[in-house]
């Protein structure tokens, strides 16, 4: 099994405003990387307070910070090639797709899928299927909003996820999730 978890926080509304990526790449069912980058996000210096109040990254924390297209080539690099999970996935896609559309750059055909849809197929019975609540139920400790750490997250209950639903392979995993994977 290979893929790669992915994390995206925002300074505002905007699906532009990256402030920070995490991502975490998967061999073999094994997380072998997490890494993580603050952004200077378009609206700096402006960040929503609402925002803030999520994750807790202010202006000063990226005012050194490169730009979503500084870091983008490494970013891919890791990504090369594999499955895109994020935990609602429509978001995360959604900030990347809009990143890579304010710097004018080219959008990679990647296969995503969200992990909150292998969570209720894995565990149908739980109420609720935030980050949280399924680190919780697993006794993953994390610093949650935090891209790098939502990212090992995401990877961690979606091996978890595979295990119970006896999924051993990428190819398993496309033919049993097909109608909840989607491209770029």
């Amino acid at each position: 099994m290979d893929f790669c978890a992915i994390d995206f926080e925002t300074a505002t509304h905007d699906r532009s405003s990256a402030c920070e990526i995490g991502v975490c790449i998967v061999q073999d069912s094994k997380i072998v990387e997490t890494k993580t980058w603050l952004i200077k996000p378009p609206s700096f210096p402006y960040f929503n307070p609402f925002n803030i109040q999520v994750h807790g990254i202010r202006p000063e924390d990226v005012k050194d910070a490169p730009t979503f297209d500084e870091v983008w080539y490494e970013v891919q690099e890791m990504m090369y090639g594999t499955l895109m999970i994020a935990h609602n996935a429509g978001f995360d896609a959604g900030v990347l797709r809009g990143c890579l559309q304010h710097y004018g750059m080219f959008t990679p055909s990647i296969n995503y899928l969200c992990s909150i849809q292998l969570a209720k197929k894995s565990w149908n019975y739980l109420p609720k299927y935030g980050l949280k609540q399924l680190a919780d139920y697993h006794q993953i400790k994390f610093n949650h909003h935090r891209a790098g750490d939502d990212a090992e997250v995401c990877a961690k209950i979606s091996l978890l996820a595979f295990e119970k639903l006896f999924l051993t392979s990428n190819e398993e995993v496309s033919e049993y999730m097909k109608l909840k994977i989607k491209k770029l």
